[in-house]
């Protein structure tokens, strides 16, 4: 069976041309994820109003902090596996898909219980507003019922891409997201059951996908990444593998949303047609990260399996076309949002006072992406080659501590909502420079070369 990259095309191909026909799967995909939560917002926003579109809104920073740790390890489960298939260890496939696996059911159940009994407290503590607290509590507790379908997905999602395979995730997500679409309506527009059929509509879409990767994997015999029920477990070594490596991530990104969970709790205080045009701008922000991520997971396996086979000049030198092809793909971004910022508004919104405050976010933001680049794709790369912890230390300093004291002592002294924005392109430019400066001046190459050569050595 051949995938969508060849495992010869990543190793021997041209790098732009892979890298590009990777990268192209990963952004569909992600933009039909996305479409769970967009469809959502809009569907509220206009059958439902601004209270209820506050209520979804203000969710979405808690939801991000819980996936995102389980995200850090399936980031973790992917380099594993693409630096062994890209070795030709086989077994070692084997092992860590069945361990990944395993993990992702276990770990979406206690998602689910955290979710479940911290909800409430949490909005509390982030300040929502009194009047859509009980709504966004309510929608937070239905959502996190689909954890285990959304954790399933997720890392079949990274085995296959891990692979080179990131064409299949892309046709069930389009299936997932039709359905979504189609149970929004339904359950909104048509049964008025408001943010609780939105939530619904949501977990449904995300266990028809988890059931297309799951009946893919098991379907894939004479693959390395063959599921059969019977070796599910959790193998220790496997296991301790991408541990080592998803742990620093999953730290990062939880570390990562609690600034932002910060920030949610700063954006609360200037009132519900603020907390309505932030949750709609993320809607809109959504297609630079979504880009800029689709980019990161390409250079992500590239570098795994390239530096699996040892080609290590090839790894640098996808990271710099890697790097100049984002750049391309965020300044032309920024040039189509920034005047289309009120014809994009009003798509979510019919609120004047929403649409008039999220221009002022976009045109405030959208020309400071391109300082975040940086730290995406060089992230990526040293993250496929197995060097998590300086660049998880960079990330945790230069964009969650720095930001988070932003927050705390700057804004007040001038508490105005541009205030709160700034910290986002500060600490951009603060990470991007020292990313820079690590990947071009480190030994980092060398230890991970040393790491590898050990474990070989082992076998």
């Amino acid at each position: 069976m051949r995938t969508s990259i060849s495992q010869n095309d990543i190793l021997a191909g041209s790098i732009p041309r892979q890298l590009f026909l990777f990268f192209l799967p990963i952004w569909f995909g992600t933009l039909f994820q996305q479409l769970y939560n967009t469809v959502d917002t809009l569907v509220v926003g206009n059958f439902v109003g601004t209270q209820a579109l506050a209520a979804v809104g203000a969710t979405s920073a808690f939801v991000q902090l819980l996936v995102g740790i389980f995200v850090g390890l399936c980031s973790g489960a992917g380099v594993v596996i693409s630096q062994s298939y890209g070795g030709g260890d086989n077994a070692a496939v084997d092992r860590a898909v069945h361990t990944a696996l395993t993990l992702a059911f276990v770990g979406g159940a206690a998602l689910t219980v955290i979710g479940l009994l911290s909800s409430r407290l949490v909005l509390v503590l982030m300040q929502t507003p009194a009047e859509i607290l009980d709504t966004a509590t309510l929608y937070l507790r239905i959502y996190f019922l689909g954890m285990v379908p959304q954790m399933v997905y997720n890392m079949g999602t990274n085995i296959l891409r891990a692979v080179g395979d990131s064409k299949r995730p892309l046709y069930f997500l389009i299936i997932a997201s039709l359905v979504n679409i189609v149970l929004d309506l339904l359950l909104v527009a048509v049964i008025p059951w408001g943010v609780v059929g939105a939530a619904l509509a949501t977990i449904i879409s995300q266990v028809v996908s988890a059931v297309l990767i799951l009946r893919c994997l098991a379907g894939s015999q004479g693959m390395p990444w063959h599921l059969q029920h019977t070796r599910m477990g959790l193998e220790p070594e496997t296991l301790k593998q991408i541990c080592r490596i998803g742990l620093p991530s999953a730290a990062q990104s939880a570390l990562y949303s609690i600034s932002n969970i910060v920030i949610q709790s700063s954006i609360n205080g200037f009132g519900t047609t603020a907390v309505a045009a932030w949750s709609v701008y993320g809607k809109i922000d959504f297609l630079f990260w979504m880009t800029v991520n689709s980019f990161g997971l390409s250079i992500t396996t590239f570098a795994g399996q390239n530096f699996g086979a040892r080609q290590y000049d090839r790894v640098r030198k996808g990271a710099k076309v890697c790097l100049g092809m984002t750049a391309i793909a965020t300044i032309s971004i920024s040039v189509i949002l920034y005047p289309l910022a009120g014809t994009l508004f009003r798509l979510f919104s019919q609120d004047s006072a929403v649409v008039a405050l999220g221009i002022d976010m976009m045109h405030f933001l959208v020309p400071t992406y391109i300082t975040y680049i940086s730290i995406e794709i060089f992230a990526g790369t040293l993250r496929g080659c197995g060097d998590v912890k300086i660049p998880t230390l960079i990330t945790v300093f230069g964009v969650c501590v720095l930001r988070v004291l932003w927050l705390i002592w700057a804004v007040p002294l001038n508490r105005q909502l541009w205030m709160v924005e700034a910290s986002y392109p500060i600490t951009w430019t603060l990470s991007s420079l020292l990313f820079i400066l690590y990947y071009l001046r480190s030994g980092w190459a060398k230890r991970c070369k040393a790491a590898q050569q050990a474990a070989m050595a082992g076998k």
